[in-house]
């Protein structure tokens, strides 16, 4: 399709992730110290990103994130998110956004369904609606390299290559790995230089 397509594609491609089995003997008041939180586990794997000399430690760590990204805290909207998923696959986007609606309704600071939003939205050429989810999104989560690629992909299919630069760099900030966004970056500066020749 078009160029946020790429950037949105390989989101859309992770499965949801498996519900968490739920202990069943309590814990330690101290065991349950020394478990990570969701915030430190993305700090470390935003960090890996960082440092990565390795693509495929690179590539790991990105879909880590993504996986935890995708989990909201709660089972219902975890299950909303896996049908989600699905009605996208089909291109079914009326019953997907009707189940984020109801995830954003029932859990609205869930970043990753406000990001999906703005993907279906993209994807049925309503840019207006997908900027300002995207623009929530990265309210939510700044470091969301996905939002921020789709944003440069919308700015730059408006003729808006500043700010698709812009966007685009911000990504590449947190994940310098997201080889289609340098592309497109690429591109971008070029088409630009010439047109300063």
């Amino acid at each position: 399709m078009r160029t946020l397509l790429l950037s949105f594609a390989f989101l859309l491609t992770i499965a949801s992730p498996a519900p968490a089995e739920r202990e069943t003997t309590p814990q330690s008041p101290s065991a349950t110290k020394s478990a990570p939180t969701r915030a430190s586990q993305l700090d470390t794997l935003f960090g890996t990103l960082q440092t990565a000399t390795d693509p495929a430690a690179a590539k790991s760590a990105e879909n880590d994130i993504i996986s935890l990204w995708l989990q909201s805290g709660s089972d219902t909207v975890d299950l909303l998110m896996e049908w989600t998923l699905a009605a996208i696959e089909e291109k079914d986007y009326a019953l997907a956004l009707d189940y984020l609606d109801r995830m954003i309704v029932m859990k609205p600071e869930f970043a990753e369904a406000w990001n999906k939003r703005a993907t279906v939205h993209f994807l049925l050429d309503d840019y207006s609606r997908a900027i300002a989810d995207i623009e929530r999104t990265l309210q939510l989560e700044p470091r969301h390299f996905g939002a921020l690629s789709g944003l440069g992909a919308i700015m730059r299919d408006l003729g808006e290559n500043e700010r698709a630069m812009s966007a685009y760099r911000r990504a590449l900030e947190f994940d310098p790995y997201l080889d289609n966004v340098r592309q497109a970056l690429d591109e971008i500066e070029r088409e630009s230089a010439g047109q300063d020749i």
